[in-house]
């Protein structure tokens, strides 16, 4: 277990000498980037190739959709299908029940999604990332692919389709917890709020990529929108799996936040603590000394006790509730709801909706971004999920009166929607994954990763279960929901963030009294006739700062 990856070794020999750890670090948010973006383009078939397996009555006005030409197209019928060898859909999901049975399989692919969240985190703390993850992807490929394998070979049983989906929803859980471990290995808690906030846009682009992969071979049959996205994902797979380390002691370094008093106390020396010769044969006597199999893990009962991690998996339930009802029914409620006096189509409907990720990318950067700056992930998650209920109100009240006003209104929801998620899935999980109560020999960032994004997944799957009855009873029945889930996210954060007042109050008056204190010392070595001079009071306020620094 453990051990300089393959492709990594290469290039020590090509070049005769090893990465910095700068390096090192932009090669792993690049390749993690990377395979994140294959696991969700690999998701994203399914919702393209749902039109042919049970087709609808298509609405086309003769022009191109957005980005193409206009992002806003009237609705209207056409008689017949544009392509007339996908008028029949595809049995058995182009009968009566069809839809019923597409629905059927998303909630299978995302029960077993979250469901095997929870033993992937754990497998994932006690088997090697690198291995782990690329076994993940790999199995994520095929099963995705032997779904498209369908078109070819002329199945028609719904037991089969089912199966796959489920198969591909198992292996698909050891992505998350895996690279947030990584990414958690490799980064302190400076600025990770940030670096994992502009590392998670991994979600929209591969979103974005794998629908625009599936459509641009769909017209030579539904199955290649499988085999492609599946084979780019075992492409990734065999790319981590040559070029990952997932542990910095697979290279030669110590671990990151195995260093935690001095690395976090002594940001500048980080790099000269850790920093190893260019010579091979240094790197041979740290792999002896730091390896990633002298960890052991930490099981899920243990990892439950980590202070923080329920209040925070609960919130992320109610969090991805809200954020995957947008995600799965915006596009429906937009080619439902009259946008000033006029109706889009479908397709357009579905790519206006991707608008609404974009004001997440940037959320996720603001949310991580202020994070770092306060030192406090539970009172910004939490104002950001209440700042979601009258952004949504907002968006509800006034989104049909115009065009520009309803993306301006979604991309704002989609901020303040996707931020605290995004926060609370990278660098509130890697926080407390190398809590002080596990730091040591132990390893639990997968196992926590797992545990807070399983018990949101589950979230993920009621919300739009919910939307589709409460749709019948009008979509303000929706947002009411949507808000009323918005609202317990926050509350349920609320102890927590009355620890990180509490902590700051304590520190604003801890400097205080330091700066008083200084201040008194002054006056008495001073006589008591003789003003302070102004080199003096300068000094004085330098020490004030310093005091204030260290607080």
């Amino acid at each position: 277990m453990g051990g300089t990856p393959p492709g990594i070794s290469l290039i020590r020999r090509i070049r005769g000498k090893d990465w910095s750890l700068t390096t090192y670090r932009y090669v792993v948010l690049l390749i993690t980037f990377i395979a994140y973006t294959c696991y969700h383009a690999s998701r994203k078939p399914s919702s393209i190739v749902k039109s042919v397996l049970d087709p609808e009555p298509k609405k086309f006005n003769g022009a191109n959709p957005w980005p193409i030409g206009d992002i806003f197209l009237r609705r209207e019928f056409l008689g017949s299908d544009l392509h007339s060898l996908r008028d029949g859909g595809w049995a058995p999901f182009n009968g009566t029940d069809g839809t019923s049975k597409l629905g059927e399989i998303d909630v299978a692919f995302l029960a077993c999604y979250s469901l095997g969240m929870y033993v992937a985190g754990h497998l994932g703390d006690t088997l090697d990332l690198r291995l782990f993850l690329t076994s993940g992807m790999i199995g994520s490929g095929i099963f995705v692919g032997l779904f498209g394998m369908g078109y070819f070979w002329n199945i028609h049983m719904f037991w089969f389709y089912l199966g796959m989906q489920m198969m591909a929803g198992l292996f698909q859980a050891t992505g998350w917890p895996s690279v947030v471990a990584v990414i958690g290995n490799w980064f302190g808690k400076r600025k990770r709020g940030l670096i994992m906030g502009v590392w998670n846009a991994h979600t929209s682009v591969g979103n974005i990529s794998g629908a625009l992969l599936a459509a641009s071979v769909l017209e030579y049959g539904w199955g290649w929108s499988f085999i492609l996205p599946g084979a780019l994902i075992v492409l990734g797979g065999i790319i981590v799996y040559l070029f990952l380390a997932a542990y910095p002691e697979d290279v030669g370094f110590p671990c990151t936040h195995g260093l935690a008093a001095s690395a976090e106390t002594v940001p500048n020396d980080e790099e000269n603590q850790i920093r190893k010769g260019d010579s091979m044969e240094v790197e041979k006597n740290t792999s002896i000394q730091f390896s990633s199999a002298n960890r052991k893990s930490v099981g899920l009962l243990e990892a439950c006790l980590i202070p923080g991690v329920i209040p925070f998996a609960f919130c992320l339930f109610f969090s991805k509730l809200v954020a995957y009802t947008f995600l799965y029914w915006l596009p429906f409620y937009l080619s439902q709801t009259a946008i000033g006096g006029e109706y889009m189509s479908v397709k357009s409907a579905g790519n206006l909706s991707t608008l609404f990720d974009v004001g997440g990318i940037v959320g996720g950067i603001l949310a991580g971004y202020i994070s770092d700056k306060l030192e406090a992930r539970a009172t910004t998650a939490a104002s950001f999920m209440y700042a979601a209920i009258p952004a949504m109100i907002l968006y509800r009240s006034y989104g049909n009166i115009s065009k520009t006003l309803n993306i301006f209104l979604m991309m704002v929801a989609g901020l303040f929607i996707n931020g605290p998620y995004a926060l609370i899935t990278t660098a509130v999980s890697a926080d407390l994954g190398t809590h002080s109560s596990v730091r040591g020999d132990a390893r639990a960032l997968a196992t926590v990763t797992a545990i807070i994004d399983g018990t949101g997944s589950v979230g993920a799957a009621i919300g739009p279960l919910l939307t589709g009855f409460l749709s019948t009873k009008g979509w303000d029945t929706v947002f009411v929901m949507l808000m009323i889930g918005a609202l317990i996210a926050g509350v349920l954060l609320s102890r927590l963030v009355i620890n990180e007042l509490t902590e700051r109050h304590s520190k604003w008056k801890s400097s205080i009294s330091g700066q008083q204190a200084l201040e008194e010392i002054f006056l008495m070595a001073a006589p008591v006739s003789q003003p302070l001079l102004s080199e003096q009071r300068s000094l004085l306020f330098l020490l004030s700062l310093t005091c204030a620094s260290w607080h």
